[in-house]
């Protein structure tokens, strides 16, 4: 078992680059952590990392353990993880991050089972690029997320495919019925709300489906989807949102589509995860609940 510590440490510093960072996902000491590193650099007879400044940088011979064992290790870690959640052992807590309003219409019911089974969640709202850090430092077990970002301590899967609609009150679909001319240019004459200054969300389907800028400022912006979709149902004006968060209104007459694209513009939402917090029975058990969750969210 002390090779087989050896190599796991090794692993763990290869892929977040740090001793420090191994040692913490590890829940050993770093002393513990370079010991193990130096051990196993004893018995290969053969350096695996390089100093540059503060950073660890691996050898060629670094790449070539990691490329060997990698896979084995993380089926090993895998498997181990699964016999102890169906043996029960499940209780603790569980650090989950995710975009707030995917979190709250999809991830989060989810996962309503969780606290009778003993397991805690602590979730953390915020921008993709900003969890996946969080994972790298071990700050997150598992971060939902529409961006990948190569990292050998990483994995994804993806959950969701986010299609983007737009959509208003029903006075605004007769008033574009009731006029002539471009599509364009008739939405160009109705008020719009949006999630920010710069229109993102509005602004990639005015480019992905009528190939245009928008050339107008949004008549009402508001950082929340959520809120956008209220503001849209009581007749503000048109809007652009993932048709997940406004289904229940569509279904209901509140909003109508207002356009319909042969492709609509979409997102991927992934769900990721370090690869060390599989070897919590909880974190593995969370990860397989969202994904057998996910494939039943029709886009």
């Amino acid at each position: 078992m002390k090779n087989l510590d050896q190599l796991r440490t090794f692993l763990a510093i290869y892929r977040t680059g740090s001793v420090t960072k191994a040692a913490a996902q590890l829940a050993i000491t770093q002393p513990a952590a370079s010991g193990r590193l130096q051990a196993l650099e004893g018995s290969l007879r053969r350096p695996l990392f390089a100093r540059d400044g503060r950073r660890l940088v691996p050898t060629a011979a670094a790449h070539d353990l990691a490329r060997a064992i990698g896979p084995y290790l993380d089926g090993l870690e895998a498997a181990v993880s699964t016999a102890f959640a169906h043996s029960g052992e499940l209780a603790g807590t569980v650090h989950l991050g995710g975009p707030a309003e995917f979190m709250g219409a999809r991830v989060l019911p989810a996962l309503a089972q969780l606290g009778e089974l003993g397991i805690r969640l602590r979730v953390r709202l915020g921008l993709a690029a900003d969890l996946v850090e969080a994972l790298l430092a071990g700050e997150l077990d598992l971060a939902v997320a529409t961006v990948r970002i190569r990292h050998e301590a990483l994995e994804y899967r993806q959950l969701y495919r986010e299609e983007f609609v737009l959509v208003g009150a029903p006075k605004w679909a007769a008033r574009l019925a009731g006029q002539e001319g471009p599509l364009i240019e008739r939405l160009a004459a109705l008020p719009v709300l949006a999630y920010a200054a710069d229109l993102p969300i509005v602004r990639r389907y005015w480019r992905e489906v009528f190939e245009r800028e928008p050339e107008f400022q949004a008549a009402l912006l508001v950082s929340d989807l959520t809120a956008l979709i209220r503001a849209a149902v009581a007749g503000a004006g048109i809007t652009v949102v993932p048709h997940y968060l406004c289904e229940a209104e569509l279904a209901d007459g509140s909003l109508v589509l207002l356009h319909r694209p042969r492709v609509r513009p979409h997102n991927l939402i992934y769900l990721a995860w370090n690869k060390f917090a599989l070897r919590r029975p909880r974190n593995l058990f969370v990860r397989d609940t969202l994904v057998n969750a996910a494939r039943g969210w029709a886009s």
